[in-house]
């Protein structure tokens, strides 16, 4: 069976490399008449997507997957069209591919600048959510590049009536088929194969919890774009203005709560905690946040939980916050840089110095001045879609879009020219 299954992933892998080939001369046209095609085919086959997935979901049932996991996986005719959408705003987003830049004459009189083109075949690893074999094939596609998609058993037969959308539409376009191809095996042998395919993959994204993201960065031969945690921090400095403080603070933890960019842990100048703490504590008990806090933070809010060190280091995706009060900008900022995740990280101050300061120093994909983390997305940034978010320093940094599934060479443009 292992032979098997690494002829079929030797087989996908190659016909990837082909079609990406093809993808990276694209016409932006072409690619463009393949995403709305696509859009077209997910709407005009909704009833069978939906029929599909009513069979990844019975079985979901049978095997005890939790309510959350079961609405995640549910296709329901909103969520098709939500696609679809999204498949339309993408083709309306800017061809990154073949852009020119710094093209500049040398000495020799030879120009010399960098063209941007396609990393060539994406490996997507995700779990759960069907419209991210979508969200991903759309814009691997627009990017000029060729993508294999590794979904989660619990979605296949949602994936691969997906797939079949998508594969149609290239057809339709006069795109290769095999642009866009899902693996229709549930043996998680695959994934181990797919992340040593470094021959045909250039590059691996995996979406979804923890423990998986860590099993790829841990195995993969393809370099991985990839974040691990979202401990996003807010710091609230002294020489803030209240009202804004208590909005963003409010926002970045409460306006969803299961995401990698809400915040969990809240930084607080002294001089302030004792004003501003307990209007925030009442704002976020009536949505019914948890408040984990230090020694000082229990002081003038003693019905808090006394928080751990561990604490620090978690990334709740829930109703609980973690509170310190800090002396300053200085304690604050080696608090981040001790304990935060290079995601998203957030001051709140008046003063331009320290938010220049603030901008410089903390080491993450996004930092923010007077905005809560819960910007730091691909759609908000104007990408557009994203294909997800990394904190790695090379080759994308924080929400991945279509410039992210790029890379750029060197062209030299000369007439005759020798070098003496």
């Amino acid at each position: 069976m292992l032979n098997d299954l690494q002829t079929y992933m030797l087989t996908v892998g190659e016909q990837a490399r082909e079609a990406a080939r093809s993808m990276s001369r694209a016409e932006t046209a072409a690619k463009n008449g393949a995403l709305l095609a696509i859009a077209a085919a997910l709407q005009g086959n909704a009833q069978l997507l939906m029929a599909e997935n009513h069979k990844d979901l019975e079985a979901g049932r049978q095997r005890g997957l939790d309510a959350a996991m079961l609405d995640r996986l549910d296709l329901t005719e909103k969520r098709i069209d939500a696609m679809a959408q999204g498949l339309r705003e993408v083709a309306a987003l800017s061809d990154p591919v073949g852009e020119i830049t710094g093209l500049a004459y040398r000495p020799s009189g030879i120009q010399v600048g960098r063209m941007r083109v396609p990393l060539g075949v994406i490996g997507i690893i995700y779990e759960s959510r069907p419209n991210v074999t979508a969200d991903a094939a759309a814009l691997c596609l627009k990017s000029g590049n060729a993508c294999i998609l590794r979904g989660g058993s619990e979605a296949i037969h949602s994936n691969k009536a997906i797939a079949d959308c998508i594969r149609g539409g290239l057809e339709q376009a006069g795109l290769p088929r095999d642009a866009v191809q899902l693996i229709e095996t549930t043996d998680r042998a695959a994934v181990g194969e797919l992340i040593r395919m470094e021959r045909h993959v250039d590059v691996i994204v995996p979406r979804g919890g923890k423990s998986l993201i860590e099993r790829i960065a841990a195995e993969s031969r393809i370099p991985v774009i990839k974040h691990l945690d979202g401990i996003c921090h807010v710091y609230i400095d002294d020489r803030c203005d209240f009202d804004k403080a208590i909005k963003i603070a409010l926002n970045a933890k409460t306006q969803r709560y299961g995401v990698c960019n809400a915040m969990e842990t809240l930084l607080i100048a002294a001089p302030i905690a004792p004003v501003l703490l307990p209007d925030l504590a009442h704002l976020y008990r009536e949505k019914g946040v948890e408040l984990r806090g230090c020694p000082r933070t229990l002081q003038i809010l003693p019905d808090c939980v006394p928080a751990t060190g561990e604490d620090w280091d978690t990334e709740y995706l829930a109703p609980i916050l973690s509170i310190r009060v800090v002396e300053g900008l200085d304690e604050a900022l080696e608090h981040i840089g001790r304990h935060g995740s290079q995601h998203t990280d957030a001051i709140v101050t008046e003063d331009y110095t320290r938010a220049r300061r603030f901008l410089r120093e903390v080491d993450s994909s996004s930092v923010m001045v007077n905005a809560s983390t819960r910007f730091a997305d691909g759609y908000e940034y104007g990408l557009g879609a994203e294909i997800g978010i990394s904190t790695d320093k090379l080759h994308a940094r924080g929400p991945v879009g279509l410039e992210g599934l790029t890379t750029q060479k060197f062209i030299v443009l000369g007439d005759g020219h020798i070098r003496r």
